[in-house]
């Protein structure tokens, strides 16, 4: 349901953006966001925006990330700028969805994208 895309590697101090696409039979997309898990760490929140566009960053990514959504095509992008190497982790999406003919909300994520920022 979920599709994510635009991880890779990049040096210190650059940039990536990536991208989530929903896809299928959804009624409704509620909160859109973005979580990432480092190597023996938890999986944390880095940003999240409700459909009418309200955002909650992580304090670790505030004014360097920035989420932003297309309620038309489903999508939710990151942008993230002055990378880490602090940032390296598996980015993963999450939609809180409802689908057609159904009348609860649930959690869809991503596969996940890698993120490496070299030093």
């Amino acid at each position: 349901q979920l599709q994510a895309s635009g991880g890779g590697l990049v040096q210190a101090g650059g940039s990536l953006r990536l991208s989530c696409v929903a896809s299928g039979i959804i009624h409704e997309i509620n909160d859109m966001g973005w979580y990432r898990q480092a190597p023996g760490n938890e999986r944390e929140l880095v940003a999240s925006i409700t459909s009418g566009g309200s955002t909650i960053y992580g304090d670790s990514v505030k004014g360097r990330f920035t989420i932003s959504r297309n309620n038309g095509k489903n999508t939710v992008h990151l942008q993230m700028n002055g990378l880490k190497p602090e940032d390296t982790a598996v980015y993963y999406c999450k939609a809180v969805l409802r689908l057609v003919g159904k009348w609860v909300w649930n959690d869809y994520w991503g596969q996940g994208t890698l993120v490496t920022v070299s030093s």
